[in-house]
């Protein structure tokens, strides 16, 4: 007796995946911006403060490879900061070093937007369910481990 042809086809993910992540990227980048708009912050001038709050007083270059992304990309998302008066950048150790730091006035704004964060992330709960919302992060961040192994992106390319 043979199986079936049908039962015998690998059965492969239909459609692409990278079209797909970017399709939820999207759908949870816009519902968390929608929030964050709310204070006037946008989602990745949120991120920038609290890695500055956490981490600073911190090299420009150091929060750039904290944060993955590209040094030039780091300088221009700095600049509304600096250009609002949440953060700084004072001279480092040496002459040509800089330091960036979170004034009193961003550690304000962080705190504000903090709370539209958390507004965010709990429609998100609800909306997914917790059991679904941690099982995404669970399957993010073992596909982020498996995915290490890769070559590295060429030099320009933000993740």
């Amino acid at each position: 007796m043979q199986a079936e042809p049908s039962t015998l086809a690998l059965v492969l993910p239909q459609g692409c995946t990278n079209f797909k992540l970017r399709q939820l990227m999207r759908r949870v980048a816009n519902h968390y911006d929608a929030e964050m708009a709310k204070c006037g912050l946008k989602t990745t001038q949120y991120s920038l403060l609290s890695h500055v709050l956490k981490l600073g007083p911190i090299r420009p270059g150091d929060l750039a490879s904290e944060m993955k992304m590209d040094a030039s990309t780091l300088t221009r998302n700095l600049r509304p900061l600096v250009d609002a008066g949440w953060v700084t950048l004072k001279a480092g150790t040496d002459a040509r070093s800089r330091l960036v730091h979170i004034t009193d006035a961003g550690r304000d704004k962080r705190a504000e937007a903090q709370r539209h964060w958390k507004a965010a992330q709990l429609a998100l709960n609800e909306t997914l369910g917790v059991e679904r919302v941690m099982a995404l992060h669970a399957l993010v961040d073992d596909s982020l481990d498996l995915l290490a192994a890769l070559p590295a992106p060429e030099a320009g390319h933000d993740e």
